[in-house]
């Protein structure tokens, strides 16, 4: 029986480079990262989430064949992922921390639909939209 989903992998185009971002800017953790030849699998997790990983993986073998990784890192260049959602207490105050960090902000904080929104980008051009959680 199914127990939920625990990982989403996301395109990157350095693994280095993204373990530095999440970690280092974001306050991400290092839940595994472990090689099998060329192949790293590469996972971190919010601290206050540990149920779930956010896999950080360069597009090739073995998950893709040569033609299609090399689809998938030009549509990552672009920054033409789907966007990711970050859930935060203080929108604003979070933007400003991870721009202190040399986070690129997209979007400055907006008030919308009853809560506080903004977006960034990471190292590899994907897009997360930093939205503030609503107050119950």
């Amino acid at each position: 029986m199914s127990q939920g989903v625990e990982t989403v992998g996301l395109y990157v185009r350095d693994q280095e480079e993204a373990l530095g971002f999440y970690v280092g800017k974001l306050g991400f953790r290092v839940h595994t990262d472990v090689k099998n030849g060329d192949f790293r699998w590469l996972t971190v997790q919010h601290p206050e989430q540990p149920s779930f990983q956010l896999g950080l993986f360069v597009p090739g073998p073995p998950m893709l064949d040569a033609a299609t990784a090399q689809a998938v890192r030009a549509i990552l260049a672009k920054g033409a992922m789907p966007p990711l959602v970050l859930t935060v207490n203080d929108c604003r105050a979070m933007c400003e921390q991870i721009r202190a960090k040399g986070v690129e902000i997209t979007q400055e904080p907006v008030d919308r639909y009853g809560t506080v929104d903004a977006g960034f980008r990471d190292p590899s051009g994907n897009g997360w939209k930093m939205i503030q959680a609503r107050k119950s």
